[in-house]
């Protein structure tokens, strides 16, 4: 119980220290040394000594770091197996490899782990023998020397300080010495050490450098619009349009024109014909394409009949197509009129040069039209 309650002041004292500014997964190589208490298995008759190990290991990603280890302790014997053994020693060393698992992130300031790993131990003895389990020798030491495998279990704390970072651990290490210095009645199979320590780790070499960030690409005329009409600035030969203008491939505003040729009428009518309704509905289609576009509905007749019944047969036939583009979804505020003209605006002859009738020209005349407004 006084062993447990010694490794636990132990990491308590300093789990209070305060670590540095965290930084990311260092790879670099490390050299690592320790100092602790080996509380020795009760059953090897030696009393309890201070140990140390000197090795060198390695990050191999966040989590899992690994260190090759020497370590070396040499402990006196006490009277547990007789007053003439007290006071001999029990020199012992080895080295070991050893694996351990990290709890962190990126960030963090310090962190626990646990520790695994299997090794190999040497031992070197004094023992003088009981007289009750073999002949006396006189009394005079003898020495026992003998090479085992050892495994290591332990969990601890890290503290990272930049380049040195900060252990504190206890553990186990289980020995298997299956031959001691002692009567045949006495062997142990194995014995079990506790072992409470505090460490260091010094990282090698040049600090690991920052990732540099590419430095920004300044994007190019390719792939800038500055005024929004959708031609980049390397193409804009105008620069400087506004919204509402239809732009060319060019980005100068052009000229728009709603082709209603065919939206014609039959004589003295103003009812939409089935080809008209087609015509007007690719119409539709532009407008649609083009939200900010304003047009004049206009209406025209042919010359045949007086100017005032041509005005009033013109303005029904503008209605006829307003009221059609109204009801499929043209806003009327971007609508002009209707307006008719009557026979003012003919586009082709109502009459031949030799004053005759000209039936193909008057069916002409008897049209509307979208005039583009901006």
């Amino acid at each position: 119980m006084n062993k447990k309650l010694l490794c636990a002041a132990l990491l308590a004292g300093l789990g209070v220290a305060q670590a540095a500014a965290a930084q990311d997964f260092d790879d670099r190589w490390y050299v690592a040394g320790s100092v602790g208490v080996n509380f020795q298995d009760t059953d090897r008759g030696t009393e309890d000594v201070p140990f140390a190990t000197l090795g060198m290991g390695k990050f191999l990603n966040q989590n899992w770091s690994v260190d090759v280890e020497l370590n070396y302790q040499n402990p006196d014997k006490n009277s547990d197996f007789g007053a003439e053994n007290s006071g001999l020693w029990w020199s012992q060393y080895g080295i070991s490899a050893d694996a351990r698992y990290h709890f962190r992130n990126a960030d963090s300031k310090w962190w626990p782990y646990v520790r695994m790993g299997l090794g190999w131990q040497r031992h070197e003895e004094e023992f003088v023998r009981d007289p009750a389990f073999g002949t006396p020798d006189g009394g005079f030491p003898m020495q026992h020397e003998d090479n085992n495998v050892a495994v290591n279990l332990g969990a601890g704390l890290q503290f990272d300080f930049g380049r040195v970072d900060m252990r504190t651990e206890v553990g186990t290490r289980v020995d298997f010495d299956d031959t001691q210095g002692r009567a045949a009645q006495l062997q142990e199979d194995y014995f079990t050490d506790l072992l409470a320590s505090v460490g260091v780790t010094v990282a090698l070499g040049p600090e690991p450098m920052a990732p540099v960030a590419p430095a920004p690409v300044a994007p190019s005329c390719a792939d800038l619009d500055d005024d929004g009409d959708g031609v980049n600035n390397c193409d804009d030969k105008c620069p400087g349009s506004e919204a509402g203008q239809t732009i060319g491939p060019d980005g100068c505003p052009v000229p728009v024109s709603i082709d209603l040729k065919g939206v014609n009428f039959d004589f003295d009518k103003s009812t939409l014909r089935p080809d008209a309704v087609a015509i007007l509905n690719e119409a539709i289609e532009i407008l649609k394409r083009y939200p900010d576009l304003k047009v004049e509905v206009a209406g025209h007749t042919d010359s045949v009949g007086t100017d005032a019944y041509n005005q009033g047969l013109s303005e029904r036939r503008a209605s006829a197509v307003y009221d059609y583009l109204t009801s499929n979804g043209i806003d009327a505020a971007r609508l002009v009129g209707p307006n008719g003209y009557g026979e003012s605006r003919p586009i082709a002859p109502n009459t031949n040069e030799d004053g005759s009738d000209n039936p193909e020209g008057r069916a002409q005349n008897r049209r509307t039209e979208l005039n583009v407004q901006n």
